[in-house]
């Protein structure tokens, strides 16, 4: 399975950890998507939601099945987080992904710094564009739309 990461399992040493049997095919940029940090402060964590105007960078897994199950409890799958599917350009051609995601209608909140650092470091090992997470972050605490 194809799982498309944009938060804290981008980063590689943490998905070794967590699923080890994840390989790690690429990265993009999801457009039409936003980020965002959603839950009560200090227990705010990214999301991402369809929104115009927009793009989310992420990296690309291939996951075992034994590694979702392990996701699915880190992320706390159904209570915490979601689970979608959506296809994506990639490498060429149309793949199907899977992402988690809390619900639409659970407000934005504050993350706090060390959730925010974490996001920070694999953005810079990946080259993304670090002003979407500032963007991310402005936007999840208000001083920003």
């Amino acid at each position: 399975m194809k799982y498309l990461a944009y938060g804290a399992n981008m980063d590689v040493d943490v998905m070794k950890q967590r699923c080890p049997d994840a390989k790690l095919l690429g990265t993009g940029t999801l457009d039409g998507w936003r980020l965002m940090f959603k839950g009560e402060p200090p227990f705010s964590y990214g999301t991402i939601e369809q929104w115009d105007g927009f793009s989310v960078p992420y990296v690309l897994w291939e996951i075992s099945a034994a590694d979702e199950r392990k996701l699915d409890r880190y992320e706390g799958f159904p209570q915490h987080y979601q689970k979608s599917a959506v296809a994506i350009d990639f490498l060429g051609g149309k793949v199907m992904v899977m992402f988690y995601h809390k619900p639409e209608k659970q407000a934005v909140g504050a993350p706090n710094d060390h959730y925010v650092a974490a996001l920070w470091k694999s953005y810079e090992a990946f080259g993304f564009d670090l002003a979407i997470l500032k963007r991310a972050r402005d936007f999840s605490c208000g001083d920003s739309l």
